[in-house]
């Protein structure tokens, strides 16, 4: 039996055909080659309005609605036939086979949700809901998200859109209906059956205040570091501590030279510059630095524990040489390892930025569940050829202004110079993807036709044969 050479389609601008020809056995048709590499390279493209079919078409807004090219991506997103489940695991196969991107056992990976306005009732997913983007409750998607990181890179893992009980008949007593809690345990659970290394769940007090998903994480064997809200109550004596804050005043503190039951932890900030902070372990009815839960407390002032500079943390990770530590299923972590871990956790929100104000995440003009899960599979495979295009085919060094160009009172504004191991141009006024989409945009000049803004630093020759490239300059991150 002989096997059918597939029928070529059109290829696409620049490195994104390497890319895209990567997925072509997911396709059946040609049509769906050729709908996979227009929106790519539409999401691509730098946003001038957004990301709608007409946008991603380059066709008139509104008025253009029916244009062919408009209409064959609509087909593709909404009525073409082909998994989304499948190409997102062959996006994460990728990012795994590549040394540059490779999980490994010192990232962590971040659970979060986020939404996004959407008018009507008829839109799978659309209900009522807090919406954390614009601070509250709203008509709106909220999504689900995981996302891998370290302290250099990072991406998103799987995506599921929340439901909310109103779309079911027996409302929250329906058998299909899932919570965002229950929906961001099956995703870590998820990434770790997918082969995905990492040293901890991470997630923000929304999910950390939950005591059942927690244990539903411990249950699947995963390490987990998460906020709780400082003021989170817990039964105990009246005499005892019963919020986490409570705990943490309850510790000595001497200041600097007299640190008590603080230990100095060092952070870098994305600016460049490092801080002191101080970190320990604090007792709260059953948690303690031995007990099954930790908690860790971590703060640039011990002394007034501000508000906006202090982490109340739960783990599961065991204290070094405590007698946890012998039996744990997970690697003993110091003070200063929990703080770090928890730190990663910010990537998710550099995530969001660039997902939504770059490639049209929220920008999708469906109605049906099928049609928003393949379009955010999409978004998240654009995001991911980012990565790929930038250690794939690092952009030439850039060229300085010369001295004394330009005018004005203050005289010309001198290029700052940038460490070579960075993957993006300088601190950026609006949420940018790491491997700028600059570069990207001058890769797909045949559909832009437009040259980029800034020019691009010149990073280290990353090869792909190291394992881990150098890190990103903390001035050119949000990494905290």
């Amino acid at each position: 039996m002989t096997m059918t050479k597939p029928v070529p389609c059109p290829p696409a601008p620049g490195p994104l055909e390497e890319y895209a020809a990567r997925f072509d056995d997911l396709f059946t048709r040609v049509a769906q080659r050729r709908g996979f590499r227009e929106y790519l390279a539409g999401l691509l493209a730098p946003r001038d309005r957004n990301k709608t079919l007409t946008a991603l078409a380059g066709a008139e807004p509104v008025a253009g609605a029916q244009h062919p090219a408009v209409q064959r991506l609509q087909f593709f997103l909404s009525e073409s036939r082909w998994d989304p489940g499948r190409v997102n695991a062959r996006r994460l196969e990728l990012l795994a086979a590549d040394p540059a991107t490779a999980p490994h056992e010192a990232g962590v990976l971040v659970i979060d949700d986020s939404g996004d306005r959407k008018d009507g009732v008829k839109t799978a997913h659309v209900g009522r809901q807090y919406l954390g983007r614009y601070g509250k409750t709203d008509n709106g998607v909220v999504t689900v998200t995981t996302v891998w990181a370290d302290e250099r890179i990072y991406y998103p893992v799987h995506a599921v859109p929340y439901t909310p009980a109103r779309h079911f008949a027996k409302g929250k007593n329906d058998p299909a209906f899932r919570t965002k809690l229950a929906i961001g345990a099956g995703l870590a659970i998820q990434a770790q059956e997918a082969g995905f290394a990492f040293r901890a769940v991470v997630a923000d007090s929304a999910y950390g205040d939950q005591d059942g998903f927690r244990g539903e994480l411990a249950e699947a064997g995963l390490p987990f570091v998460m906020a709780l809200r400082p003021r989170r109550g817990t039964w105990g004596r009246a005499a005892d501590v019963h919020t986490p804050v409570e705990a943490a005043r309850a510790l000595a503190w001497g200041g600097p030279d007299d640190p008590g039951d603080w230990t100095a932890v060092r952070r870098t900030f994305r600016d460049g510059h490092a801080e002191t902070w101080w970190a320990a372990d604090a007792k709260l009815g059953g948690w303690g630095p031995d007990g099954v839960r930790r908690l860790v407390v971590a703060t640039a002032d011990p002394g007034i524990l501000p508000d906006k500079a202090t982490w109340y943390l739960v783990t599961n990770l065991p204290r070094p040489g405590g007698p946890r530590e012998p039996d744990s299923p997970h690697p003993a972590a110091t003070l200063a390892e929990i703080t770090r871990i928890y730190a990663i956790r910010n990537w998710i929100e550099q995530s969001y930025k660039q997902v939504k104000d770059e490639l049209g995440w929220a920008d999708f003009q469906v109605r049906s569940d099928i049609a928003i899960r393949r379009h955010q599979v999409l978004v998240n495979c654009a995001f991911s050829f980012c990565w790929d295009t930038w250690f794939a085919h690092p952009p030439p060094p850039a060229t300085p202004p010369a001295p004394g160009a330009g005018g004005g009172e203050r005289g010309a504004q001198a290029r700052q110079a940038v460490p070579a191991a960075v993957l993006a141009p300088g601190d950026p006024g609006r949420a940018r993807l790491a491997g700028p989409l600059d570069h990207v945009a001058a890769l797909v000049g045949r559909l832009v036709q437009s040259a980029p803004a800034p020019a691009a630093a010149s990073p280290d020759q990353l090869g792909r044969g190291r394992l881990r490239p150098a890190p990103l300059h903390p001035k050119l991150t949000n990494y905290r």
